[in-house]
């Protein structure tokens, strides 16, 4: 027997001591519910763990943000929705106005009425906001530019290529404040000089409410709007607008109100909410002053409500597309939940069993040192 190094008392030291810090361990992962608490436990799971955090957040704020586009849509399609029964109301008037029946002091009442049903659109275009954005006023349409103040770009479709077109030459006749649709002649580049980008083949330009013309074939659209001639004053008038330098148009495909509906880089929806206008939808020169411009007025209001039908059915798809990717991240974040909590938590039955076996061969190991230090004392009994 030796009584300067008890080696029985430091392997019951040892083992004790290894006991306490799995036990340690497991009282750690008990209290805080995680089988990963420290990078050391998992190195790997804990890497892909807080990886997977991050995008369940992300996924979080994105459904969060798909959400407030559809309330958003919501808000311009309400709005839109009294737009419509504002030109419906104003094509019963036209259609009154245009009777013989009804005198110029008739007529002059209901354009009372028109001139107010105007100022509410114009009104509704631009007072109507979401989250302190106005949603109507071109603040959200995609945007393009000419090099010529006589040009400008009103609306292009998705079906057009960003980049760059070339007009040839222009030249349109305005009558009563409208382009003249015999009138419109307009040459188009579409051959491929350059930098450029040339018109489809078949791309015909026709007129458009007001002073608009668009190019059209098959999907492909673009609204461009026509400066009208103006007096020694600067106030619009009839006669021709002739252009035969080359004007360039930039389509840039900005603009479009761009929702992060992803987790990651990239994974967005560019919402296009067209200009609501006057203008755009070609009822500025509208009057009911006489039974002939009553009944030029009855066309011109359907064009309005077919832009506006335009518009409400592009938002509609918007939101039907918003709802299922709203859905979509949902199901993504339920899946990715269930494979970070495999990872990151702990099982705590299992851990449980694991804490009481510990803890017994803990309290053995303690007893064993107890008697492993009074091993020495019985050396007395051999020196009496």
């Amino acid at each position: 027997m030796r009584i300067c190094y008890n080696a029985s008392a430091m392997v019951a030291h040892n083992a004790l001591t290894r006991n306490d810090n799995r036990l340690t361990e497991s009282l750690k992962r008990l209290s805080s519910g995680l089988k990963v608490t420290e990078a050391k436990d998992n190195p790997a799971g804990m890497a892909m763990g807080k990886r997977m955090n991050m995008q369940l957040k992300g996924l979080s704020v994105a459904s969060q943000n798909g959400s407030d586009a559809i309330s958003a849509i919501e808000t311009a399609d309400g709005a839109l929705s009294e737009v419509h029964d504002i030109l419906q109301r104003m094509n019963v008037l036209a259609v009154q106005a245009s009777n013989g029946t009804l005198s110029d002091t008739d007529r002059a009442t209901i354009e009372d009425e028109i001139i107010q049903l105007k100022n509410e659109i114009t009104r509704i275009a631009d007072t109507t906001q979401f989250n302190g954005n106005t949603l109507m006023n071109g603040n959200f349409d995609l945007r393009g530019y000419t090099d010529n103040d006589k040009i400008k770009v009103g609306y292009y479709s998705d079906a057009v290529t960003v980049g760059k077109y070339v007009v040839d030459s222009l030249r349109v006749t305005f009558v009563n404040g409208e382009i003249d649709l015999n009138s419109v002649n307009c040459q188009l580049n579409k051959n491929n000089t350059g930098n450029t980008i040339p018109f489809p083949n078949n791309a015909t330009p026709t007129k458009a409410a007001g002073n608009k013309i668009t190019i059209v074939a098959d999907e492909f659209e673009m609204n461009l709007k026509i400066e009208p001639p103006k007096d020694a004053n600067g106030n619009p008038m009839d006669g021709t607008v002739t252009i035969n330098t080359p004007t360039t148009i930039d389509i840039t495909g900005i603009g479009a109100m761009t929702m992060q509906i992803g987790s990651n880089e990239g994974q967005v929806l560019d919402i296009r909410v067209p200009t609501i206008s006057l203008d755009e939808m070609g009822l500025t020169n509208m009057t009911m002053a006489n039974a002939e411009s009553a009944r030029e007025a009855i066309g011109s209001i359907e064009g309005a409500i077919e832009y506006v039908s335009a518009a409400r059915s592009r938002l509609g798809a918007y939101q039907n597309r918003l709802e299922h990717c709203v859905s979509n991240l949902d199901i993504i974040s339920e899946n990715m939940t269930a494979a970070y909590s495999r990872i990151m938590d702990a099982d705590m039955a299992e851990e449980m069993t694991e804490y009481t076996t510990i803890q017994v061969i803990s309290q053995a190991s303690m007893a064993m040192l107890a008697q492993a230090n009074e091993r020495p004392a019985q050396v007395l009994q051999l020196l009496q």
